[in-house]
Order: structure tokens, then sequence, then C-alpha cells
């Protein structure tokens, strides 16, 4: 396993009694990825994208109680640590109705799991059935279209990037364990900050950023740096992110 950052010094939870809740992390592209780039939400450079497969893997996983909340603005994060025994490597792609892939459930001890920290780094379990995924962070493979165009692409990251995120943030609050109950915590990738969106404008910060689809158009595989496109989430929330 990669050891990267080490985060800040962290009480233990306490061991858990039968009162004790659980908590189920996700991962989620959100309907970019199930449902893809389609207009208007075309890529900034106006390519349509349709994903046949989005493998992403994921280590280094824990859930955090932090008091004061965490404010997503460094590394180190300090409070009481749930560790989540990984890798995992999933396919946003073969999501549920609310777009979101279960990695794990997990005994909980009751409180607010206001922080979460996570890796996106190089598959190595087998998961692929295709050769030459492992080694690989990020795998998108699909069809792009525009202008009359078709497109088969393979775009794969092999870099590892940390985050260090705090509390999710959506339509609901998350993370609330309480005795005997059942909460949930969502790692979310946002694929429009690789790609831009064409109904927002040129000047947005993320289309500023984002790589658009044009440096991928002659098809094909094509390898990519995860640096600066800041696509690890929680929700809406922010995470800092970093290099190991």
């Amino acid at each position: 396993m990669i050891r990267t950052h080490i985060y800040a010094a962290c009480l233990a939870l306490a061991p858990l009694s039968l009162s004790a809740g659980s908590l189920t992390l996700f991962a989620s592209g959100e309907d970019l990825a199930t449902e893809g780039f389609n207009a208007p939400k075309l890529t900034k450079d106006g390519w349509a994208l349709e994903f046949t497969r989005i493998l992403a893997s994921f280590d280094q996983i824990t859930a955090w109680q932090t008091d004061p909340p965490f404010m997503a603005d460094s590394a180190d994060i300090a409070g009481r640590a749930l560790p989540v025994t990984g890798p995992f490597m999933v396919d946003l792609v073969k999501a549920d109705d609310d777009d979101r892939v279960a990695l794990v459930t997990l005994d909980a001890a009751p409180g607010h799991y206001n922080a979460l920290s996570w890796a996106l780094v190089p598959g190595d379990d087998g998961f692929s059935l295709v050769p030459g995924d492992d080694g690989f962070s990020l795998v998108l493979d699909g069809i792009a279209r525009k202008d009359g165009q078709e497109v088969a692409f393979t775009l794969r990251s092999a870099d590892i990037v940390m985050h260090a995120c705090g509390e999710y943030l959506g339509d609901m609050r998350k993370g609330f364990v309480t005795e005997g109950g059942e909460a949930d915590l969502e790692i979310t990738l946002h694929l429009d900050h690789l790609f831009g969106r064409a109904d927002k404008p040129e000047d947005d910060e993320m289309n500023l950023d984002a790589r658009g689809f044009a440096p991928f158009a002659t098809g094909g595989v094509h390898d990519f740096f995860l640096g600066g496109l800041h696509l690890g989430h929680v929700g809406e929330g922010h995470c800092h992110v970093s290099a190991p």
C-alpha cells in the first residue's frame, strides 16, 4: 500500500458498543458520469461525451469527527478517526439511481462525521477485465461527438492525489451517525473540472482551468495529469488537494 501524508495526531474512537450505528461510504461521478455530457451541458469546447466506463481507484480513506469543523484549508485533519480499509476500484458509470456506487459499510460510533480524507491512487486489485488498466488511478472510456464527428477515446491518469475534505455539502447534511442508526458520506468526482461546461461562461474559473476535450479529439488512448484540476469533492464541499 502506498504511504503518503500522515495526518495530524488524532484520538482513537472508543471501542464500539451494541449501540453503535453504521456509516456507508459512496463514490459518485454524478449525472455527468452516468448520463454523459449532453446539450446544454456539453464540454467547454462543444463536445458531447458518452462514457462506457469510468474506473476510479480510492485508498487511504478516513472518516473524521472534528471540533471545530475542518475547513479544508490544509492537509492536516485533527479529530476522532474512523479508518477505512481499502483500496477500492469502482466503475462510476455503473451507479445506482442516485448516481452513486457503494464502497463499504462500517460500524461507527455515534457522532457527526464532518470531514473525510482519501486518495486517488493507481489501482492494483485486478478489478478490470481489460489488460493494462492496473496502474491507473482514473480511466475514462467513451465516445465523443461533435459536428458529425465520432471519436472513441480512453483517457487515463496514474497520478496520486491526496484529498482532505470538510463537511459534505448538498441538498441535505450527511454523516450523522446515531445509536443503531445509518448514515452515509460521499466521495464526489466533478468531471466538469476536467472537461469544462459549455453552459457556463468562458471566463468561469472552472472553465479556465479545465482541459476541455480538444486535447483528446484525435481519439485513442491519452494519458493525462490530474494536477490543477481539483476533481475531488464531497458533494459540493471542497477538499484540500496535494501530491504525496
